[in-house]
């Protein structure tokens, strides 16, 4: 097992070029958020930005236009109820806050069935996930998976430690050829054939939205050319980094998510270090 420390992540991250311009540094497109969870749209938006996408379009229903405008107007708006033209985007994250009914799973087996890369599984379409076990043997190669470990018992059974779990997300990781985010302290992520443990974070993050933030940022990674596995190893080593900078103004207690995502230009400076 590969522990990710500062030293890992300066080996891959690429600083920007000062004659860039937002085409290089890709577009991610966001389907979070619904009636009552638009939260989790806001908080996986500005963190995507934050994580320096180039351009972000974020899937909401129509009714909640004016909360994303007035929150982040940076953001781009596709309207649930449109169909969508997946070609426009360079990377996917799906499932924060969007609920399990019929009109979301026929939405994340749609964003399945119509991609073959760049894609990252949360919250609500991994819950989708587990209520549909067979499409777990159709995703697209190295789609990113972020469960909490109460997600990923919901996808794979029962277990009762956390060291079960990382011994069943290194098989199945294997088995779907997929990347596998377990959740929690010192997060796992797996391929199946290399195995990381991260080194950053704090119980201020275990917090609601904490892992809709996560699933903005390793977005924009994926968005901005990353590979699948070091999107998602950045992801989570540079969201757990924000909320270790976040204790130098907040407590593991009052610390926000919304904190933590602001620090991340101080995490990006640390690792420019």
């Amino acid at each position: 097992m590969t522990t990710i420390d500062i030293s890992y992540i300066q080996t891959f991250f690429r600083k920007r070029q000062l004659d860039s311009h937002k085409g290089n540094y890709g577009h991610a497109f966001l389907i979070a958020g619904s009636s009552d969870k638009i939260g989790a749209a806001l908080l996986a938006s500005k963190a995507c930005l934050r994580a320096g996408v180039g351009l972000l379009t974020t899937s909401i229903p129509k009714e909640d236009k004016a909360s994303l405008n007035t929150f982040l107007p940076e953001s781009m708006i596709h309207f649930r109820e449109n169909a969508i033209d997946f070609s426009l985007y360079n990377a996917i994250g799906i499932g924060p806050g969007i609920n399990t009914n019929e009109a979301s799973q026929k939405l994340v087996y749609t964003t399945l069935l119509k991609n073959d890369s760049n894609i990252v599984l949360d919250a609500d379409a991994l819950n989708i996930l587990a209520e549909n076990k067979d499409w777990c043997n159709q995703l697209p190669l190295n789609t990113i998976l972020t469960p909490h470990p109460k997600e990923f018992d919901r996808l794979f059974g029962k277990h009762i430690t956390n060291e079960e779990r990382k011994i069943t997300a290194v098989r199945k990781a294997m088995e779907m050829n997929c990347i596998l985010v377990l959740k929690g302290h010192k997060t796992i992520i797996t391929n199946g054939f290399e195995t990381f443990e991260n080194t950053t974070g704090n119980s201020g993050l275990a917090k609601g939205g904490s892992g809709d933030a996560l699933t903005g940022i390793i977005t924009a990674f994926l968005a901005q050319g990353y590979p699948p596995l070091q999107a998602a190893i950045f992801g989570v080593f540079i969201h757990g980094l924000a909320a270790d900078i976040t204790l130098h103004s907040q407590s593991e207690e009052s610390m926000l998510i919304t904190d933590v995502v602001e620090n991340l230009s101080a995490a990006f400076t640390k690792i420019k270090e």
